[in-house]
């Protein structure tokens, strides 16, 4: 996602520098024309200096390790990913006066049982990387109302597109399908594939997040971001083995601990921005394919450090390490 950000800011006009530790991203997408700098947020001294050195106007915040399922067995590397490294960013955005900081939360936040999700909704997280994303919320809002820091909040769903990382074991359906595909491997579904997701591709997303510093009336709000039709990941193993031009392989999990239903109402996002034509799941996923096998199939690193190991899914016990 940040480096279709990057990419349109690029294309506004802004000069723009990123920073990156490639943990779950390759350097071959980092836009050409926007210096890159290899960190992580975590490293408040680097961020410190970088900031003594550009004197950025505004902050976009997309660094996260946003495996959802996954947060509830790796709770520190969560919050200190997540949390305090947000933490990082925001207190150097208030040291040097950013004009405004731009922030990708998620629907992880509203938690079960209220769809479609809107911004005027109780959040009420179900995992730690949803309290993580709300923890970070508030403390933007905080920070605006103790200095002055002036910030947009985006909530994106289940982002999907070119340039992802498909080798990743955890996160990013799409992805997720797809690499197995061309590995030769069945689609592996958690459960019964009835639970639903408004699937969004980058192109519905990446704009809105890189132009809303220009819109005055989004500073101090929250928006969801996204599509707006729910499908079945049922649904999306079809659609995704049609567009790669393979038979459909399913194999059922045992079901895991997570939303059934998530989609978000964009209400607010079109009253502010204005409504825009979002791109059909079956174009997106096609789109995507065709992304994907130029690239070919990708092997990530096995997840290390897992903290707590009670009632982990046993297809991912397999493939992690305490």
């Amino acid at each position: 996602m940040g480096s279709h950000v990057a990419e349109h800011l690029l294309n506004m006009g802004h000069d723009v520098v990123v920073l990156d530790d490639l943990s779950g991203g390759f350097e071959e997408n980092i836009p050409k024309g926007a210096p890159f700098v290899r960190g992580s947020v975590l490293d408040h001294e680097l961020i410190d200096r970088l900031f003594d050195r550009h004197s950025f106007q505004y902050v976009y915040h997309l660094a996260a390790y946003a495996a959802e399922g996954l947060s509830h067995f790796i709770k520190r590397f969560n919050y200190n990913n997540n949390l305090i490294g947000s933490v990082n960013l925001i207190n150097a955005s208030v040291n040097h006066n950013v004009k405004c900081f731009v922030f990708t939360s998620s629907i992880a936040v509203y938690g079960a049982g209220q769809t479609p999700m809107s911004e005027n909704m109780i959040p009420v997280p179900e995992d730690p990387y949803g309290i993580s994303k709300l923890a970070v919320e508030q403390d933007l809002r905080t920070s605006h109302e103790m200095f002055g820091l002036n910030y947009v909040v985006f909530r994106p769903h289940n982002v999907y597109g070119e340039r992802q990382n498909i080798g990743d074991r955890y996160r990013n359906v799409v992805g997720i399908f797809m690499n197995q595909l061309l590995r030769g491997e069945g689609m592996t579904i958690f459960g019964d594939g009835t639970q639903q997701r408004a699937f969004s591709h980058i192109d519905d997303v990446a704009p809105l997040i890189a132009a809303s510093v220009d819109y005055p009336n989004a500073y101090n709000e929250i928006f969801n971001v996204g599509a707006d039709e729910p499908h079945s990941v049922s649904e999306l193993a079809s659609m995704v083995a049609g567009a790669m031009g393979m038979p459909l392989n399913v194999v059922h999990l045992d079901a895991r601990n997570e939303v059934k239903t998530a989609f978000a109402d964009h209400s607010k996002s079109e009253r502010i921005f204005g409504k825009r034509e979002p791109k059909s799941l079956v174009d997106g996923i096609r789109a995507t394919a065709e992304w994907v096998r130029k690239h070919g199939a990708r092997e990530s690193n096995v997840f290390e450090g897992i903290e707590v190991v009670k009632n982990m899914p046993p297809s991912w016990a397999k493939v992690v390490r305490v």
